[in-house]
């Protein structure tokens, strides 16, 4: 077995934070772009310039539609959406963590891939989050109800739901060609979103808003880049290449990380309040997460220079 050498563990450290910080850089990039706008914003700068360099991946080009799909307008458009009418950043980067067990079921369901043991206490686990979410709109504090609402929350889960989507998407790319490029198939799959997210602008966004495209604040576009640059084309890419010389098993526990980032920047940086029927949630989803992806049997790698 591989050992995890300081690159590697460079590379977890370095995509742990970015998307850990991802969520407060989309409540600024927020400010004066709509939903659909800052995922079309997102993505421009995830695939350009880049695309002029960097060579399609060697899979069927279906691959790359579906995952930019799923991934970019899916995800990435229900998460912004859910951001924007009511969910905090804290929150949010816990909900999204939950792709895990949606990754599962839709493996169970459309590749009848068996849930392990562990997988299923997971889901246990993760059922009892969500219904401790759930208890959190009968909270009559004010402070505990006004920045969370019952539509964020579902969207959020829905964002979560495509992420898993996008995970097979990928997995069934990964059995046609398991060496094709890691930067090549984010940059590819990021131009796939843009014109679905400029179309759902036009037809949902307010006529007011379009004024946004050509006069939005120094800070979204800041916002939309760090997504697009860092959030996608760095991060993307240096997981998947974790994933190319390491197991899922071995490299997914990292994730683990990335709620504990964000929950940290959205208390500390936006001053964000968390209820205590969420705290009792967060503590189910992370016992849910360390009981799925963290198998017994599995020692921590060496560290190798």
């Amino acid at each position: 077995m591989k050992a995890f050498s300081t690159k590697d563990y460079l590379a977890a450290l370095i995509v742990i934070v970015i998307w850990g910080i991802n969520f407060v850089v989309m409540k600024y990039g927020l400010q004066s772009f709509t939903s659909f706008q800052l995922g079309a914003a997102r993505y421009f700068f995830a695939a350009f310039p880049l695309i002029f360099f960097v060579a399609r991946p060697a899979l069927p080009f279906k691959f790359v539609v579906m995952y930019g799909l799923f991934q970019g307008v899916g995800q990435f458009g229900f998460l912004f959406t859910a951001l924007h009418v009511g969910m905090t950043v804290a929150l949010a980067s816990v909900l999204m963590q939950t792709q895990v067990f949606f990754t599962a079921i839709i493996s169970w369901a459309v590749m009848r891939e068996q849930l392990s043991r562990q997988q299923q206490i997971g889901l246990v686990l993760a059922t009892l989050a969500i219904v401790c979410f759930g208890m959190h709109f009968t909270d009559v504090a004010p402070t505990a109800l006004a920045s969370v609402t019952v539509l964020g929350f579902l969207l959020c889960l829905c964002g979560a739901s495509l992420w898993g989507a996008s995970n097979i998407v990928a997995r069934r790319a990964q059995g046609v060609n398991s060496d094709f490029s890691a930067l090549g198939f984010v940059v590819w799959t990021s131009i796939i979103p843009i014109v679905p997210f400029v179309l759902l602008s036009y037809v949902f966004d307010a006529p007011s808003s379009r004024a946004n495209w050509f006069n939005p604040s120094l800070v979204s576009v800041i916002a939309a880049a760090f997504l697009g640059l860092l959030g996608s084309s760095l991060a993307y890419t240096l997981w998947t290449q974790l994933l190319k010389r390491h197991s899922a098993n071995r490299v997914a526990p990292f994730s683990l990380g990335v709620p504990v980032v964000g929950l940290a920047a959205g208390m500390w940086l936006l001053g964000e309040h968390v209820s205590r029927w969420q705290w009792a949630g967060i503590v189910f989803v992370i016992a849910a997460l360390v009981v799925a992806m963290w198998p017994s049997k599995m020692r921590f790698p060496p560290l190798r220079g």
